[in-house]
């Protein structure tokens, strides 16, 4: 299964909003590094609620007993934190700088595809290129050159009109 992380040079163009899961000492430095939302219990229990506003969640090993009792509502969603991707770590302010920065995670669906986001259509074809260049590399990497796998080389660019608000 090809699963992999990789920073685009040029980010992704959204805005991401990033929840940090921590203890009292680390929520200065998430805080510090630009998180959205920084807390613990507050927000298991929002979460145990049904909320799930946030487009990653970073949290540092010592909670991961707290987080691992929402993996039925995180999981499904992709927001369950995972030490592969980076989202489970000491480090918190370093993981947020990095989400906030274009770092984005890519993974082969059952069908064999991936789906990702190298950009929007206000990048320029450069910014474009380049960040979807990152992106086939890393896959090149991911896969190694050792294991049995056919990489037919195509990309799909779609357009999505954004959706109207009535």
């Amino acid at each position: 299964m090809v699963r992999g992380v990789v920073t685009l040079p040029h980010g992704t163009g959204k805005t991401v909003r990033v929840l940090v899961l921590c203890t009292p000492e680390k929520e200065a430095e998430a805080k510090a590094a630009g998180a959205d939302y920084v807390g613990l219990d507050e927000f298991v229990d929002k979460i145990k609620g049904g909320w799930t506003d946030v487009d990653v969640i970073i949290c540092t090993p010592n909670v991961m007993g707290k987080v691992g009792a929402l993996g039925r509502i995180l999981g499904p969603r992709g927001l369950m934190p995972n030490p592969k991707t980076g989202t489970v770590t000491m480090e918190v302010g370093k993981a947020v700088g990095e989400v906030k920065a274009g770092k984005i995670d890519f993974k082969v669906d059952k069908f064999g595809i991936i789906h990702t986001t190298v950009g929007k259509i206000s990048f320029s074809a450069d910014q474009i290129v380049e960040n979807a260049k990152e992106v086939l590399n890393m896959i090149l990497v991911e896969t190694g050159c050792c294991q049995r796998f056919v990489c037919e080389e195509r990309i799909s660019l779609d357009h999505h009109e954004p959706r109207r608000a009535d």
